[in-house]
C-alpha cells in the first residue's frame, strides 16, 4: 500500500548570520540578536519514504526610469547618482575614498555626436572612465559583441556593487550591453541612456535584453532590468527623420492597444513631432508640448503592462501587438527595415484582421492606416508574403504554449487577445490588406 504523503511548510529565519527553518505557525525563538524573516519558504514533502523540497523564493527587482534634461551638463549629477534609491547609500557613494570608475559602451554613431561631451562630463566630476565605441546594429547584435564588451570590462575593472556599466545608444546597444551586464559575475548593475525615439519609449524601460542567434531575433537573452534608465529627449534631435518615424511604430502600438488620447495626439501632431524631432516647443499654441505628452503617455502605458509581468510568466501580453509577424520579416530583410517599421507592417495587417473580424469599423480601420502613413511608416512590404505569415504564426504557437495569443484592436485605444482566428479569416484579411495597402506604403 502506498503511504500517504506528508507536507510541511517552513519559513526561513536568520538569527545573527545563520539561516534556519521553522515550521509555519510556530513561534520564532527569542533572541538577543537581530532576527530577519525571509519571504522565501521551503515546502518539504515525504511520500513512500522519499523526500522532496519545493523552494518558493520571490525575486525582487527595483529600478528607476528618470526623465531629465541636460544629462551631460557636469552640474547634473543624474548620470552619476540618479540610480541610487536612498540617502544613506547616496552619502556613501559621494564620500567614497579614491576615484570612482565608470565603463561606458556607446554606439559608434552616438559617439561621434556625444563622445566629447561624455568625456568632459566625467573629467569634470573626477571620474575614472573608459568609453568603448561599437557599431551596435541588428546585424552586429551577437554574442561575439557581448564577449568583446566583457573582455574590456574585465580589463578595466569595476566594483560591481557601486560602479554600474552605462549603455548609451539605440535599442540594439541597450540590448547588447544589458545581456553583457547580466552575465558578468552573474549580474552587474547597468544604466540605460537611450538616444533614439524607439529606444526611449520601448527598449529602455523594460527588463528584457538579448542578442540575435542563428538568424533569429533576440534568441539569446535574459530578464534583468537596469538599475536605472535616464531619459533625455535632447539626444533625439540628432537622429535622422526616418528614425523618428521608426520610433512612432512602438508609440502607435500603445495608442492602439490602450490609449485613444495617445492615438489622437499622434494623428493631430505627428507631422509636427517629425519635423521638430520631439524637441519641446511650448510657445506654439497649436501643439502645446505634444512631445512631452506623447512620450510620457507611451512610457506610462508601457510600464503598466510590463511591471506586473517582467518575466513574461503570463503570455497574454498586449505589448506583443505588432510582434507576431515582424520578427520573421525584420530578420528576412535586414537592413532594409528597422524594428519599428517592421512592427508597423505587422500592425497594419492585424488592423485589417480586426476589421475583417468585425472588431473595427471601416472608419476606424481607415483612420489607423491614414495615421500610419502620415507618420511616414510603411504599411505593407513585398516580403511579407502569405508563406512568411504562416511561418511566423507557427513560431508564435510553438513558443506560446500552443496558443496564438493574438492581441488585436477592438476599437481605437481598446484591445483584447484572441486564440480562435481561423485560417480563412487570416487569408481574407491578407488579401484585403494587400490590395488596399500595396500602393499606399511609403516604403517597399
Amino acid at each position: 500500500m502506498p503511504q500517504e504523503s506528508k507536507q510541511t511548510d517552513f519559513q526561513l529565519v536568520r538569527v545573527k548570520n545563520t539561516w534556519c527553518r521553522i515550521k509555519e505557525g510556530e513561534a520564532i525563538p527569542d533572541s538577543e540578536n537581530e532576527v530577519t524573516i525571509s519571504p522565501a519558504k521551503i515546502i518539504e514533502t515525504i511520500s513512500d519514504g522519499d523526500v522532496s523540497w519545493t523552494i518558493q523564493a520571490p525575486i525582487y527587482f527595483c529600478y528607476k526610469v528618470v526623465e531629465t534634461c541636460s544629462l551631460l551638463d557636469p552640474s547634473n549629477k543624474t548620470l552619476l547618482y540618479g540610480h541610487i534609491k536612498d540617502q544613506e547609500e547616496l552619502d556613501r557613494a559621494m564620500n567614497k575614498e579614491g576615484a570612482q570608475k565608470r565603463f561606458i559602451v556607446m554606439d559608434s554613431v552616438v559617439h561621434e555626436f556625444y563622445g566629447s561631451g561624455v568625456r568632459k562630463y566625467f573629467e569634470a566630476n573626477d571620474i575614472q572612465y573608459k568609453i568603448l565605441s561599437l557599431p551596435t546594429t541588428e546585424e552586429t547584435k551577437s554574442m561575439e559583441m557581448v564577449l568583446e564588451i566583457l573582455q574590456e570590462v574585465q580589463n578595466f575593472g569595476l566594483d560591481r556593487r557601486t560602479e554600474p556599466i552605462i549603455a548609451m545608444g539605440g535599442g540594439a546597444c541597450l540590448d547588447i550591453v544589458g545581456l553583457a551586464a547580466s552575465l558578468y559575475r552573474r549580474r552587474t548593475p547597468y544604466i540605460r541612456v537611450p538616444t533614439t525615439l524607439l529606444s526611449y519609449v520601448d527598449a529602455s524601460v523594460g527588463a528584457k535584453n538579448g542578442v540575435n542567434f542563428l538568424q533569429c531575433k533576440n534568441k539569446l537573452g535574459s530578464y534583468v532590468p537596469p538599475i536605472a534608465t535616464f531619459l533625455d529627449r535632447t539626444f533625439i534631435k540628432t537622429v535622422p527623420r526616418q528614425h523618428i518615424s521608426n520610433g512612432f511604430g512602438e508609440i502607435l502600438k500603445m495608442a492602439l492597444m490602450k490609449h485613444k488620447g495617445l492615438f489622437h495626439l499622434l494623428k493631430n501632431h505627428g507631422k509636427f513631432l517629425l519635423d521638430t524631432k520631439f524637441q519641446s516647443h511650448n510657445g506654439l499654441a497649436d501643439h502645446g508640448d505634444a512631445a512631452l505628452k506623447t512620450t510620457r503617455i507611451a512610457i506610462e502605458t508601457m510600464l503598466e503592462e510590463l511591471a506586473p509581468n517582467l518575466w513574461e510568466d503570463d503570455l497574454n501580453r498586449l505589448v506583443d501587438f505588432g510582434h507576431l509577424i515582424s520578427p520573421e520579416l525584420e530578420m528576412r530583410v535586414l537592413p532594409s527595415l528597422m524594428h519599428g517599421e517592421a512592427v508597423n507592417i505587422d500592425m497594419a495587417f492585424m488592423t485589417y484582421l480586426s476589421y475583417v473580424n468585425g472588431f473595427l469599423t471601416e472608419k476606424e480601420k481607415s483612420q489607423i492606416i491614414w495615421c500610419m502613413t502620415a507618420l511616414e511608416l510603411p504599411v505593407w512590404h513585398k516580403e511579407c508574403t502569405w508563406h512568411l505569415i504562416e511561418k511566423a504564426l507557427m513560431e508564435r504557437m510553438k513558443h506560446s504554449a500552443g496558443q496564438m495569443r493574438m492581441p488585436l484592436p477592438i476599437g481605437l485605444g481598446k484591445a483584447d487577445i484572441f486564440n480562435d482566428i481561423s485560417e480563412e479569416t487570416l487569408r481574407r484579411a491578407y488579401g484585403l490588406w494587400t490590395s488596399e495597402c500595396k500602393t499606399a506604403s511609403v516604403r517597399q
